[in-house]
């Protein structure tokens, strides 16, 4: 049993006509919130793994900070109600974090819930360096590896992925949440503390555009998607020159913007 899976002892499995009785294993959600400087800022739905990176990259991803040195110190606190996650900011950052006056409770890592204005929303974000280059052959080969790697989606079959390759096609790290944008928080701030901006990220959902959006604020060129793109997030994707690419599967990639960082030949 994965340790952040609970078994469900009697589910009713219907199959072609046949009903048969078994047990499950289901992905556990816990409540976790995010303290800065005794200041309660939000609670999200998680799975409750890789709880520092995913501080910090929300951190990062949200704004509130601009990089892992505005982050002085950070606490894990266990309760029977769920974790708290109590972080001691820079003094500018606490500043910035007041005036966002966000109200996040209950969500499963929407990173939208509660935003008081749309400029909290869809922030402008400085370009991005053309540095990266990565051949579409590379994609399947990602594809390939990342399924026995989802070890929790593997067991419950309910969770997303978010995936940090290189430019060969290694996979680098993974992170795996209930919510995918936490997914790609953990997977943040994971780059964040290992000051990486390099490769690509590829993440087991859609593209919305707050996933272009938090790419971009981890400095990474290229974003793959295994579903669709939104609209918004093409646009994002352009404006802040990512190269965004969605239902990447076997042998097939759509390529939204960016195309040049992407080898086709």
């Amino acid at each position: 049993m994965h340790p952040l899976s609970r078994q469900r002892e009697v589910v009713h499995y219907h199959r072609d006509g046949v009903t048969t009785d078994s047990a499950m294993l289901l992905p556990a959600e816990t409540p976790v919130a995010l303290v800065y400087n005794g200041i309660a800022h939000s609670v999200m739905m998680c799975s409750a793994s890789d709880l520092e990176d995913f501080a910090i990259g929300f951190s990062l991803t949200e704004g509130i900070i601009d990089g892992l040195h505005d982050i002085h110190d950070m606490e894990q606190v266990d309760g029977c109600q769920g974790i708290e996650l109590h972080i001691t900011l820079a003094n500018r950052c606490v500043h910035r974090l007041k005036e966002k006056k966000r109200t996040l409770a209950g969500r499963t890592g929407c990173g939208i819930c509660g935003s008081e204005s749309l400029d909290q929303v869809v922030r402008t974000l400085p370009p991005l360096p053309d540095s990266q280059r990565l051949a579409v052959d590379q994609i399947d080969k990602v594809l390939t590896a990342l399924r026995p790697l989802q070890r929790l989606g593997q067991s419950t079959g309910a969770t997303h992925a978010a995936v940090h390759l290189d430019l060969a096609g290694n996979i680098l790290a993974i992170r795996e949440d209930v919510g995918r944008h936490i997914a790609l928080d953990k997977l943040v701030g994971y780059l964040c503390r290992h000051g990486r901006r390099d490769g690509a990220i590829l993440v087991t959902s859609r593209a919305s555009f707050e996933m272009v959006q938090k790419c971009a604020s981890a400095g990474v060129e290229i974003l793959l998607a295994i579903s669709a793109a939104t609209e918004l997030a093409v646009r994002q994707a352009e404006q802040t020159g990512l190269t965004l690419a969605g239902f990447c599967r076997p042998g097939r990639a759509e390529i939204y913007c960016g195309r040049q960082r992407i080898l086709l030949e």
